[in-house]
């Protein structure tokens, strides 16, 4: 008896999680962490993207930093999208520690990238990573967030204003060891 009332409990879990977590597409109740394959709602292609969001289509590698020293090799270009390849958590040593840092089986990351002219600046994301955009130590506040357009694999979008100059992005607590990624001036 005890062992079918833990079977049973054991099998509802993964309903529980979902009606707790939306999944986006292009997630996985598996990865919770990158882009798996399409619902079945979704086309097999991509739904179109908005004009801010064009970047995405095109994504070129990238690998993430582990610290200050590697940034110039992890460099985001706005408005163009990158597949950046994290590291373990535990060997990313994060400036400013982010407030929801991850686990020790997930994995994070840093990128840097400049802005040429202030304005609001939208992060894509293709998972519910946690995300932080820091300048001079401090993160930066977020004026808005939200979910990707359905059926383009956007999971997360976060909207930040930026003033010129270098920032960090600190991703942690990413399901898997890669995302993908895209800063992009809004209109």
């Amino acid at each position: 008896m005890t062992i079918r009332i833990i079977a049973a409990a054991f099998l509802a879990l993964p309903v529980a999680l979902s009606a707790q977590m939306p999944m986006q597409p292009g997630q996985s109740m598996a990865g919770m962490g990158g882009e798996g394959a399409p619902p079945a709602t979704c086309p097999a292609t991509p739904a179109p993207l908005p004009p801010e969001l064009a970047g995405w289509a095109g994504r070129a590698p990238v690998v993430a930093a582990s610290d200050d020293a590697g940034l110039a090799a992890a460099m985001l270009v706005p408005g163009k999208g990158a597949d950046v390849a994290l590291k373990p958590t535990p060997s990313v040593r994060y400036p400013t520690r982010p407030s929801h840092p991850g686990g020790s089986v997930s994995s994070g990351g840093l990128l840097a990238f400049d802005v040429a002219q202030a304005g609001t600046y939208r992060v894509a994301i293709g998972s519910g990573a946690w995300l932080e955009v820091v300048r001079d130590g401090q993160a930066v506040e977020s004026t808005a967030h939200g979910h990707g357009p359905a059926c383009t694999g956007i999971g997360k979008m976060v909207d930040f204003p930026l003033t010129q100059g270098r920032y960090l992005l600190e991703i942690a607590g990413n399901g898997s060891p890669a995302i993908p990624v895209l800063v992009t001036r809004l209109p």
